[in-house]
């Protein structure tokens, strides 16, 4: 497994060393120990989800607020997406900055998010099978976010705007500013 630094404190993309022969392949997708020793993170996960999206659905951008905070360990099961995670934690050195990359079924990259960061992708393969390993459990009351097209981030996310498909409450999620501000 090969772990990258990224633009966010405590970010990283990884990738793991897979195993390919003519019955198919193999690969260890995560590994505590391993996980611990190359990125000095030590997350404990208590709750796995999965997502199944179609071409063009935008997820995000997500975070958990206080005491409810979640790091995730982020990859695709099937398909491929634009992952995005974007510092707000106000004491970080790489506060505002964002990380996008492509993980798929294909390059079996995954993206370790920290806790304090808000975090979304787009399916950009016609279906796209999702899954994130948590540090802490969902709570509703403490689910918050950041409008996808924020002008002081300026993502890329690939597809045309009018190809994006969005939930109603991810349409009026605040901009960066006021979501950090509370």
């Amino acid at each position: 497994m090969e772990v990258f630094k990224t633009a966010i404190e405590g970010c990283f993309i990884i990738e793991p060393k897979v195993f390919e022969d003519k019955r198919g392949y193999f690969f260890e997708s995560y590994n505590q120990m391993t996980f611990e020793s190359l990125t000095g993170s030590k997350p404990f996960f208590v709750q796995d989800n999965e997502s199944f999206s179609s071409k063009g659905v935008l997820r995000g951008l997500h975070f958990q607020k206080g005491e409810h905070a979640q790091a995730k360990l982020v990859r695709v099961l099937d398909g491929e997406v634009l992952d995005v995670a974007v510092d707000i934690r106000p004491n970080s050195t790489s506060f505002g900055n964002v990380v996008s990359t492509l993980l798929s079924s294909n390059n079996k990259k995954q993206m370790f998010i920290p806790r304090g960061c808000a975090h979304g992708f787009v399916t950009i393969s016609d279906t796209a099978k999702f899954s994130y390993k948590c540090d802490n459990f969902y709570n509703a009351a403490s689910e918050s976010g950041i409008i996808y097209n924020d002008p002081t981030f300026n993502i890329d996310w690939i597809l045309a705007e009018e190809d994006l498909i969005i939930s109603e409450k991810d349409k009026f999620l605040p901009v960066f500013k006021e979501a950090v501000s509370h």
